[in-house]
């Protein structure tokens, strides 16, 4: 079991890589149960598939049905984590995303938590994002500290 460090001026922990990978697996695994039956209904497949004569993934940011995706995906991030404090799976594994102080984070944050996500996403696999949270003693990735939010345990 991982320690998780202490928020100075509140005593609240802050939340390990595993603790917060396993909530944007949850995340992801109820997003996943919008995106393909819509998909289904939509395409008529099941996933999402470039047909037949195109190649490669730039499709996928031209593809209408993608972009609504990811703007619903980004939007439930940030109205989530701006307006209740964290999404579905933080908050099923006792998470919330707040200031360093330990206040609440506003909307204004977390769109700018989740929009640098893209960076935290480089070079591959979220190796970056990964490495800054395992090295940060707030165990903060790099759009945390660009937002100045951090994740914490809940109480």
């Amino acid at each position: 079991m991982t320690i998780e460090p202490s928020l100075p001026s509140t005593g609240m922990q802050y939340a390990s890589l595993g603790r917060r990978f396993a909530a944007l697996a949850i995340d992801f695994v109820l997003l996943s149960l919008i995106f393909f039956p819509v998909t289904r209904l939509v395409k008529g497949t099941w996933v999402m598939t470039a047909g037949e004569h195109q190649w490669g993934y730039g499709w996928f940011i031209t593809d209408p049905l993608c972009l609504a995706f990811l703007a619903v995906i980004v939007l439930y991030f940030v109205v989530m984590e701006g307006l209740v404090g964290a999404t579905i799976g933080k908050r099923l594994l006792g998470m919330r995303v707040v200031r360093p102080d330990g206040s609440n984070a506003d909307l204004k944050q977390a769109l700018v938590r989740n929009l640098v996500r893209a960076v935290d996403a480089l070079p591959a696999f979220c190796i970056l994002g990964v490495v800054l949270i395992v090295r940060s003693p707030e165990r903060a990735r790099f759009g945390d500290r660009v937002a100045r939010t951090r994740v914490i345990v809940r109480p």
